[in-house]
């Protein structure tokens, strides 16, 4: 009996296996070997680099460009951290990585840009691709450059012939998601006129809000990684005449004032931001929200309540920054997760979160076609039996 059950688990895993290698795919490392004496490096000050699976078909012409995620880092110390692995260094990332969701190249999974032009920006700056710091300290070897690498990206994808594209657009997730916005003009002026230019941001809102004691925690945290990394120089000049550099850092201070279309796509109780920007462990020194963190369903109706009001913050500060232009687009889902569009359980599966019936991969689509005007808002936790809610170690 043991023994025919130990078969049927490895028979399911066999498929499983099977599923995941046929729904993503293996894409090799590319290293910009040329952008090292434009000073545009990762924090080491090895060259940045890049995935690249290229287009085909009627595709061949149109170019998705999507930045990795990763967070960032705010003093010396933990930006040095950084540098011993590939948030910090292309030389210890992997050689090869699987592209799926919005990068897979499936048309049964991935129907809008299967065949185009895709790319995975590995993020190894740690300022969301704003720094521009000249000097390098001999005792750390930091560069902070990370506005040079964007531009050296870019200028290398051209060159292979992004400069012929017919439409683009810019994503990310996370961190990679701040900088799709807090670049998205950028890469609007770095294309050709003619071109379908959009940007795209995965869990990228991050709001300027306070901790659960009131404190303005994430603010002064953006603003430490700003001044270290000198971005002042790589965020919105639609912003920084206006407010103070660290508050740049915040798309609800950008976005409202982009010329470049742009689609959201966030969870309402984003994870991150829960355990991060609401709840982090200064703001809980005796560890009340430990659990809750760990998994929405372990949070208590008080916690529950305060996360709810979270996302009423939060979709008030997002409507403040959108209009009701077919430019602007969105998919909130009340999800307690992180980055959806990269996985294609999230992006597109047959049990994919959806809001109005819609999966992430067709609002998404729909908005960059222009085929319907795209705006989903889900209604509050627990409303949406979809969800894919993470579950995080508690320990």
């Amino acid at each position: 009996m043991a023994y025919a059950r130990v078969g049927q688990w490895l028979s399911l895993l066999v498929c499983l296996l099977i599923l995941l290698k046929a729904e993503s795919h293996p894409v090799e490392l590319t290293l910009v070997q040329s952008a090292v004496a434009k000073g545009a490096v990762c924090l080491d000050g090895s060259p940045p680099a890049y995935h690249f699976d290229k287009g085909f078909g009627a595709g061949i012409n149109n170019w998705l460009v999507h930045i990795e995620g990763g967070g960032w880092c705010k003093d010396v110390e933990s930006c040095v951290e950084r540098t011993k692995n590939f948030r910090g260094s292309s030389k210890q990332m992997e050689k090869t990585i699987s592209f799926s969701g919005v990068l897979g190249k499936k048309q049964t999974m991935n129907p809008d840009f299967y065949n185009w032009n895709r790319i995975k920006v590995r993020y190894c700056d740690g300022s969301s691709f704003t720094g521009d710091v000249e000097a390098v300290d001999p005792a750390t070897n930091l560069h902070f450059r990370g506005g040079r690498v964007f531009r050296a990206i870019i200028d290398d994808l051209l060159a292979k012939g992004m400069i012929n594209a017919k439409n683009a657009l810019l994503s990310g997730c996370s961190a990679g998601g701040l900088a799709s916005i807090l670049q998205c003009d950028n890469f609007r002026s770095l294309l050709p006129a003619g071109t379908n230019v959009k940007c795209l941001a995965d869990a990228g809102y991050f709001i300027n809000a306070k901790t659960i004691t009131g404190s303005q925690q994430i603010e002064a945290f953006y603003s430490q990684v700003v001044a270290l990394h000198g971005s002042a120089k790589h965020l919105p000049a639609s912003c920084t005449s206006r407010l103070r550099p660290g508050l740049c850092f915040f798309p609800q201070n950008v976005v409202p004032q982009l010329r470049t279309p742009i689609f959201l796509v966030n969870a309402a109780y984003d994870s991150w931001q829960i355990k991060n920007i609401l709840a982090p462990s200064i703001a809980d020194p005796k560890g009340t929200w430990k659990s809750c963190k760990s998994g929405i369903k372990n949070c208590s109706p008080a916690q529950i309540r305060t996360m709810q009001d979270y996302r009423l913050e939060f979709l008030n500060v997002l409507n403040g920054g959108l209009t009701n232009s077919p430019s602007h687009g969105a998919f909130i889902d009340s999800c307690y997760a992180h980055c959806q569009i990269g996985t294609q359980e999230t992006w597109m599966a047959a049990d994919s979160p959806v809001v109005s019936k819609t999966t992430i991969a067709k609002a998404v689509g729909d908005w960059y076609y222009n085929r319907s005007p795209s705006k989903k808002i889900d209604c509050p936790y627990p409303c949406n039996p979809t969800c894919k809610n993470k579950e995080f170690d508690s320990n």
